[in-house]
């Protein structure tokens, strides 16, 4: 179904301003997916404030281009879906559990901060811990060294506390 210049237009600002305000932009094949998984994918990815949009390939280059993201046209072959949200993470996870879950799409490439990445980075995206998970293992690997340095010292005071008593006991023994 063609569409006007006007409203092409309006597309291409929409799609630039997406990718202009979304750290991450994820291209997804989508062939056999069903209006049914469609929405549940839509519904998983807005829970986690991220967004699944279609758009004519030519319109999807025409912004990337704009971006200044080149040799994204090798991969808006087909009919393409692009996933955009702000945490670099979430969208390749969501995509990533949801074609492990149903087999239908595959990941073709995507957009991080500005710089093209293939299926492969985008996989290996997926596959990191959750924000939350690594703030957690760089905090537990800050306080390792003070739990360390905090039990040495205890280990010092508990083993002059055992000096001054034996000093205790054989002063107390001499009188």
């Amino acid at each position: 179904m063609p569409i006007n210049k006007a409203k092409k237009e309006e597309v291409l600002k929409d799609l630039e301003q997406r990718f202009a305000n979304s750290k991450v932009a994820v291209f997804a094949d989508y062939r056999g997916l069903k209006v049914s998984d469609a929405t549940k994918l839509r519904r998983q990815m807005k829970e986690a404030d991220c967004e699944l949009r279609i758009a004519k390939n030519t319109l999807t280059l025409l912004a990337t281009k704009h971006m200044g993201v080149e040799g994204a046209d090798e991969y808006l072959k087909g009919p393409v879906a692009i996933a955009f949200g702000q945490d670099p993470v979430a969208p390749a996870k969501i995509l990533a559990n949801f074609i492990r879950e149903n087999k239908l799409m595959e990941i073709k490439a995507g957009i991080l901060d500005g710089q093209l990445i293939d299926a492969a980075g985008v996989k290996n995206l997926a596959d990191l811990p959750s924000r939350e998970v690594l703030l957690a293992r760089v905090l537990g690997g800050m306080q390792s060294p003070m739990y360390g340095f905090a039990g040495s010292l205890q280990g010092l005071l508990r083993n002059f506390v055992y000096a001054l008593e034996g000093v205790r006991q054989k002063r107390a023994g001499e009188a």
